[in-house]
């Protein structure tokens, strides 16, 4: 357990509303995903609170411990290329499976294929 620090005021306030905003977007995050119904809308809603939550989590920490050292601390910066590289691609990776199975399967509501479209412009 660290002793209390004292922070300067402006670090303090910035900090909590920091942790306040990322903290309740990753619970809406969250809360969409026990809530919305279908497969596709579950997907997108943790998808996108959460990666903002985080990313609101991770700034709060770097200005607080870059405060508390008196230096840069960017270790949290390779957490957020992390989960901003990886998140997007799980989400389609998901969508796409769950798409070709639905397909396959003939489920109502899934959107056909895309025919292929002549150009106008070809001979």
């Amino acid at each position: 357990m660290m002793p209390p620090v004292d922070l300067p005021a402006w670090a303090e306030v910035a900090v909590a509303l920091l942790i306040l905003a990322g903290a309740s977007l990753t619970l809406i995050g969250s809360v969409g995903l026990v809530r919305l119904e279908t497969f596709y809308e579950r997907v997108h809603a943790p998808t996108l609170g959460t990666t903002l939550g985080i990313g609101l989590l991770l700034i709060a920490s770097m200005l607080f411990f870059s405060i508390i050292q008196a230096r840069p601390v960017v270790h949290e910066l390779l957490i957020a290329v992390f989960i901003v590289l990886t998140t997007p691609v799980s989400l389609m990776l998901l969508a796409r499976a769950a798409l070709y199975r639905d397909r396959r399967e003939d489920r109502p509501g899934v959107p056909p294929l895309p025919r292929h479209q002549p150009d106008a412009d070809a001979p």
